[in-house]
């Protein structure tokens, strides 16, 4: 494929991920918002060119190594439910926005700390960043088969790179509040995440069915060559050693990230999105790697004995069969994984640098001087520039630095070096005690150790006989487990020792306890936070006007009055409204750089250690207090409800009772009053004709037998409520039951032209029932069936089975039940509660019969309304069949 043409359909790819995250920015709807799939595939940002370029290469030339990199995460994820909630949650309340933010709130709101924890990210990711631009530009090259150029105006990547900083410099720069969910960018990397999986599992497929025949044939010809067995090992217990630091690393890497401490923490939506992620994104991870063995051990095998880059495998390998369209596939997979971690990252990374470098120690003062909409625009002008150099500094670092390295090489390296924020960040979650000078001192010494012995080495090899290097080597371990360990060793050391030896000062211990126990302070954590000395809540005003604009503050400031039941009349800020004002500024300028502000015209006085503790654990009780009120109002409500509820429903029986007496009574009276008059008129004639004599006294009977069915009913009722009626159960056919019930019916469907059918699709209609009950259920639900049914309708009945039970659907054409009655319809008082819209024909008590006739059957009956007509199902359990 000619250079020109990929390059355009690079251009149109990128049009298109531009179209769908304007797309998912402007309209919102639920499938981008609301989406747990959307959140999960997200994640899979993890899986960069690393992934889908640097597995294979490591697979085919070290073996089973690579997977120690998916493993980690894979181990760990189910732990994310408490831990991610927990980091979520403690981001949530105190506006978080940023992975630096997170660790130099909780040791006490360090500037210097921020602005730390963003330099050792910086310096890791931004090798990565190249990474990915080495894997663009190398592929595109190679599937363009053009040669890769020094100069930079004329080499095609350049350009690539270009586009892809400004559309992360638009997109991720919408919002000035950077703890804002981006969601056109979220929604981007969640299809990239689709494609790059979906382009790679072709690939495979490719690999194993259409150039081998099968897995079987692929691994019998790769077993042939030398390093196959042994490759394909962990290598004793000295190459488990290096398994369980490399797994460790990445485990750690997962939530150290910066790109996945955004993902997973910053866009997250709802809570309840985690239990998406936490089975999709370890199924991810699983599909993403099932063919990376085949693929590398199948380029293995094609091009045995020639000089290739392994880590290319996956486009060399449909080159070399000729098919072009794998080959492109495979490039825009390898190209959407280097995109999303770019993109990501340098979002990630610009609001570090912005918020916790360029902005505290540069800007503040120009701030106070300038209008909300200056300073808004100021932030994202800031927010811009930053991610356009880092990406541009990604491509000089690959142009310059990393361009012979490997993409696997330079995976770990970064993985090591962000690894050195784990004892901070963990132990800001867990440990009390942990505090700003063990943190600082942790991860300086660290990282130090990790250039000395990772990056020094690489660009200077004379460092390899330095100190460092001989001093600290373990010989069985590889040079990126044996730093891994040492730097571990080293910074949790000074982490843990220096903090058990000194005393923090009273903020951190107090974000100590907010963070380690967020759960108790969740909904009161303005309340837990302490701060002593003089502020003007108008001072402060001022300075959140200066950002947030007049018309964003007085919203804000009207939300926290009406939380705390407070009034504008005085001007006093308590320490409530000290945390509520430094959240408000913190998505938009950092925690550190919020705290500063608030600070530059308020009056803090200093709390011992012990005061905070004191304040703390009254906090802690008040917050137990108000935790037992809320939930004894709230069992208080619920009985009241509860009570409420019962109360109507005994009124509605109670009226139900009433109607329920007045159909019977007119029922009653019906037939007694055509006795009488009829007896009256035979007592007043005595020369009335025989035939009309006759004719009367038949409708007396008849009257008579109506009378007596109505009374059979209550009766009946009245026993099978109270379980006094015994069901004389045998084993018979229950369709012949049916043809029973259905035989007096007939001229009656005939009559009223009424097409009957039937569907019998039990192997043997065997059932154990009582063949009088059903018979009396099967005429009542046939009768109102004759009744409701419209002139010349259809009446079918259908008998299935399975494995537990019989089902029987009667269906009617004609009226439908109304929807609101449906649940009423084998009440007794059914007919009654709606005897002004359907007076009824009998008493009103068949279905009521029917309902507990099955229900002795241990039987369920069900009635649905169809499109046109109601359906009645009936389900009787199996006891036993011949």
């Amino acid at each position: 494929m000619s250079s020109p043409i990929l390059f355009l359909l690079v251009v149109v790819y990128l049009a298109v991920l531009f179209v769908i995250a304007h797309s998912a920015e402007k309209r919102r709807t639920a499938f981008w918002v609301d989406n747990p799939y959307v959140y999960a595939l997200s994640l899979a940002v993890y899986c960069t060119a690393w992934t889908y370029y640097g597995s294979i290469g490591v697979a085919a030339t070290s073996g089973l190594e690579y997977l120690t990199i998916y493993l980690g995460p894979v181990m760990v994820i189910p732990l994310w439910i408490f831990i991610n909630t927990k980091i979520i949650r403690i981001s949530r309340v105190n506006r978080i926005s940023s992975i630096s933010d997170f660790i130099s709130l909780r040791y006490g709101n360090s500037r210097f700390l921020g602005a730390l924890v963003t330099l050792v990210c910086i310096f890791a990711i931004i090798p990565y960043i190249g990474l990915q631009i080495k894997a663009i530009s190398e592929t595109f090259h190679l599937l363009s088969e053009s040669p890769q150029s020094d100069n930079i105006i004329q080499d095609s990547a350049t350009y690539v790179v270009v586009i892809i900083a400004l559309f992360s410099s638009y997109y991720g720069t919408r919002y000035v509040d950077a703890s804002e969910k981006r969601l056109g960018i979220v929604s981007a990397v969640a299809v990239e995440s689709f494609l790059k999986l979906i382009f790679f599992i072709i690939l495979g497929f490719y690999v194993v069915y259409g150039i081998f025949n099968g897995f079987g044939d692929l691994f019998s010809q790769a077993s042939k060559l030398e390093d196959f067995a042994k490759k394909n090992t962990i290598n004793g217990l000295e190459g488990a050693f290096n398994w369980l630091f490399l797994l460790l690393l990445s485990a750690s890497s997962i939530f150290l990230l910066p790109r996945q401490f955004h993902t997973s923490i910053i866009e997250n939506r709802k809570e309840k999105h985690i239990k998406t992620a936490i089975w999709l994104f370890p199924l991810y991870l699983l599909l993403i790697n099932v063919f990376v063995a085949p693929i590398a051990w199948g380029g293995r095998v094609l091009f045995e004995g020639m000089p290739i880059n392994t880590e290319f495998l996956s486009i060399l390998i449909p080159q070399k069969m000729g098919n072009t369209i794998v080959a492109t596939m495979v490039f825009f997979g390898g190209l959407s994984a280097s995109i999303s971690m770019i993109i990501i990252s340098s979002i990630a990374l610009s609001v570090m640098l912005s918020n916790n470098i360029i902005i505290p120690y540069g800007w503040l003062d120009r701030f106070a001087i300038k209008s909300d909409s200056a300073n808004s625009k100021s932030i994202v002008n800031i927010r811009k520039f930053s991610i356009f150099l880092l990406i541009i500094a990604g491509f000089m670092f690959y142009k310059y630095w990393i361009s012979s390295s490997t993409l696997f090489s330079v995976g770990l390296v970064s993985f090591v070096l962000i690894s050195q924020l784990a004892p901070a960040f963990f132990g800001a979650l867990f440990w009390k005690r942990g505090n700003y000078y063990g943190a600082v001192a942790g991860i300086v010494a660290g990282s130090i150790f990790c250039y000395v012995n990772l990056i020094l080495p690489e660009y200077t090899p004379n460092i390899l006989n330095s100190f460092g290097v001989t001093t600290f080597k373990i010989p069985y371990l590889s040079t990126i487990a044996n730093t891994f360990f040492w730097s571990m060793m080293i910074n949790f050391g000074l982490y843990a020792s220096i903090s058990s030896s000194s005393n923090g000062n009273y903020r951190e211990r107090n974000y100590a306890e907010l963070y380690t126990d967020i759960n108790d302070y969740i909904h009161n954590h303005e309340n837990a936070y302490i701060w002593r000395g003089t502020a003007n809540k108008s001072d402060i005003i001022k300075i959140l006007t200066k950002f947030l604009g007049t018309k964003k503050t007085e919203q804000a400031l009207k939300i926290f009055n009406l939380k705390y039941n407070l009034t504008d009349e005085n001007d006093t800020a308590d320490s409530r409204f000290i945390k509520f004002s430094e959240n408000l500024l913190s998505g938009r300028i950092g925690t550190a750089s919020a705290k500063i502000i608030i600070e530059g015209v308020a009056k803090e006085d200093k709390i011992s250690l012990p005061e905070v503790l004191k304040i703390l654990e009254e906090s802690k009780e008040n917050i137990s207090i108000n935790k037992q009120l809320t939930e004894q109002s709230q069992e208080l409500r619920t009985l009241s409800t509860e009570l409420q509820n019962a109360n109507e429903n005994l009124l509605i029986k109670d009226q139900q009772k009433d109607e329920f007496l007045d159909t019977i009574a007119h029922e009653l009276r019906t037939p007694v009053t055509a006795i009488r008059a009829t007896s009256e008129v035979l007592l007043d004639d005595d020369e009335m004709p025989a035939e009309i004599r006759k004719e009367f006294l038949n409708n007396i009977i008849s009257e008579s037998d109506r009378l007596a069915e109505i009374i059979n009913d209550i009766l009946y009722l009245d026993k099978l409520e109270a379980g006094m009626i015994v069901l004389n159960r045998e084993e018979k056919n229950i369709v012949d039951t049916y043809h029973k019930a259905l035989k007096p019916l007939s001229h009656l469907f005939e009559q009223k032209l009424l097409h009957h059918s039937e569907v019998n699709l039990t192997k043997n209609a065997v059932f154990l029932h009582d063949e009088g009950k059903m018979i009396q259920v099967f005429q009542n639900i046939l009768g109102n069936a004759l009744k409701f049914a419209n002139h010349q309708g259809m009446i079918q009945t259908k008998f299935q089975e399975t494995e537990e039970c019989l089902k029987i659907s009667i269906f009617n054409t004609g009226k439908t039940i109304p929807e609101e009655d449906l649940n009423y319809i084998f009440d007794k008082f059914y007919q009654s509660k709606n005897q002004n819209i359907l007076k009824p024909v009998g008493s009103g008590l068949g279905l009521a019969i029917c309902k507990k006739i099955i229900q002795a059957h241990e039987g369920e009956i069900s009635v649905k309304n169809k499109e046109i007509g109601v359906v009645f199902e009936l389900l009787l359990h199996k006891k036993s069949k011949k």
